[in-house]
């Protein structure tokens, strides 16, 4: 078991369902997967960065890049068991779940993360968020909460307001866990609402986990489809942390 402060876990299922292995799609010359990782590896809090995921392709796509990876099963139902398993391997504080569709993620918005977790354990989960236009967009997931806390998660507009200007919470995907929470979440079944959403974390909800929100300024956008892939690849190019790696 390695002892490490802060453990970053990249999860990575090749066979997406909206957009078939876009963890291999080529964005400026690197695929999808590995601007992810090396993007994590800027991030100043984070003690050490795994990509974990059930593909030989994978494994050995990180490793030519110099990255480290863990080898997990293949059926998990979601990313978050999947770093569940990964995170037996480490005694750690957090254990930070970063999606590995998020081509473009700011290191700087992990080290906030972790920062703002450390000074409030008593959560046992936090993400943060940032604020959008009030449009329907089914592949965003928005959050409400009270205070700081997140009472739900939803891919439809929520909090509901007749007031058409009204600004959303995106949820990030980013995700700190405390590692016995996150270990306790992958020992309980699936949800109800859970799977109504597909939102996995609606599960932590319906067991009484206290998840912790905040929000951050900038841009942030996962690749579920080929529009995003495209828009991706035009501001990748123009991006401040490109030329780091």
């Amino acid at each position: 078991m390695k002892n490490f402060k802060n453990v970053g876990l990249i999860p990575v299922r090749l066979n997406s369902k909206r957009l078939p292995k876009k963890a291999l799609l080529e964005i400026d010359g690197l695929p999808m997967i590995i601007h992810t990782m090396k993007r994590s590896m800027l991030s100043k809090k984070l003690d050490y960065v795994a990509v974990c995921s059930d593909s030989k392709i994978i494994e050995t796509l990180v490793k030519k890049y110099n990255g480290n990876f863990i080898k997990t099963s293949s059926k998990h139902k979601n990313g978050t068991e999947r770093i569940a398993e990964a995170s037996a391997y480490f005694k750690s504080e957090l254990i930070i779940d970063i999606q590995g569709d998020e081509p473009l993620i700011n290191p700087t918005h992990i080290d906030k993360l972790i920062d703002f977790h450390h000074t409030n354990k008593n959560y046992d989960i936090v993400l943060p968020h940032l604020l959008i236009k009030n449009n329907y967009n089914e592949n965003i997931v928005k959050l409400a909460d009270s205070k700081g806390k997140i009472l739900y998660f939803s891919r439809n507009s929520i909090p509901f307001s007749k007031k058409k200007n009204i600004k959303l919470k995106k949820h990030l995907s980013i995700i700190s866990f405390i590692p016995s929470k996150l270990k306790k979440f992958a020992s309980i079944k699936q949800s109800y609402l859970e799977k109504l959403e597909s939102i996995e974390l609606m599960r932590a909800i319906e067991n009484n986990f206290n998840i912790g929100t905040f929000k951050l300024n900038g841009d942030s956008f996962a690749i579920d489809v080929k529009d995003d892939y495209i828009l991706a690849k035009r501001k990748l190019s123009k991006d401040k942390f490109r030329k780091f790696y």
